[in-house]
């Protein structure tokens, strides 16, 4: 009876492991997918913010309209960035956490499995103690029960000590899971964040350079009527730089051109994140 003690306390163990898992990583699957969706509404903002530059910057004069546009191309390759961000947590991070709804689907079924063998055993060890009560001198009943009791017990420890093996393979896959989908959540973090800091020191510098006395002489020249040595009328085409793809006609052509600028980066991007990786190790060490 007390190896079927034992074996009952193991298939706890399993159990729980397995609960843990489905609950925390269920969870994790949840919240990273929201994550990664509001990402992608934090990029539809600002997708809405490039276009409504662009379309201000038409009525401007020079000088605001040459640094709205400039800091508009910079704010959409932020959004270029963030749209690898949202494409490659879909892909390295919720991706991997939702394979484990078919995991753990799999190893309940086998750890209901185990828990019939057990009861088949605890079965028999009840037959047998009946029959060695009420018939003690019935030698030939108690044999062929206490056979069928050790074939019971070879049963279940057959099928515990497998389970167990899975269970414990499960666990380590987990585990090693878990850390590569939290480091590839960290480095997907840290690329766009030291990209979108590269691309802003350049739209604050853009920002700051601008000189906004040069447009009020323009401003006050047009007041006057005086025009010459400077154009201070808005442009009259609506079409903004080709670096800048909310100035096409579409989220089709959006989509089109992003699609061609990620193919640029995409050997830069790697690099960086190869880098930033290297990085983390360095200082961890």
């Amino acid at each position: 009876m007390s190896v079927v003690l034992s074996r009952d306390s193991q298939v706890r163990v399993m159990e729980d492991t397995v609960t843990d898992a489905e609950k925390h990583l269920g969870q994790f699957c949840s919240m990273l997918a929201a994550y990664t969706r509001k990402t992608a509404q934090v990029r539809d903002k600002a997708d809405r913010l490039v276009k409504q530059l662009t379309d201000f910057a038409n009525t401007e004069h020079p000088d605001m309209r040459a640094t709205l546009r400039s800091f508009a191309e910079d704010l959409a390759k932020v959004q270029d960035y963030r749209q690898a961000e949202v494409e490659r947590l879909e892909t390295k991070v919720i991706s991997p956490l939702k394979l484990y709804g078919a995991h753990i689907k799999q190893t309940r079924a086998e750890i209901k499995k185990l828990k019939q063998v057990q009861k088949n055993e605890i079965k028999q060890l009840a037959k047998l103690g009946k029959l060695r009560q009420k018939s003690p001198s019935d030698r030939l009943t108690i044999s062929q029960a206490e056979t069928s009791v050790q074939r019971a017990s070879a049963d279940a420890s057959h099928t515990t000590h497998r389970l167990g093996e899975r269970i414990e393979a499960f666990q380590k896959r987990k585990l090693t899971d878990l850390q590569k989908i939290f480091l590839d959540f960290v480095t997907i973090e840290m690329v766009l964040h030291a990209k979108a800091v590269e691309v802003y020191s350049s739209a604050f510098q853009t920002l700051e350079n601008y000189d906004p006395e040069r447009d009020l002489e323009d401003f006050r020249a047009k007041m006057h009527g005086l025009y010459g040595h400077r154009d201070a009328r808005p442009l009259t085409d609506t079409v903004s730089s080709p670096a800048v793809p909310w100035s096409l006609t579409g989220q089709s052509a959006q989509t089109a051109l992003r699609g061609e600028r990620r193919e640029d980066e995409e050997t830069l991007e790697a690099s960086a994140e190869e880098d930033l990786r290297g990085r983390g190790r360095a200082l961890h060490q």
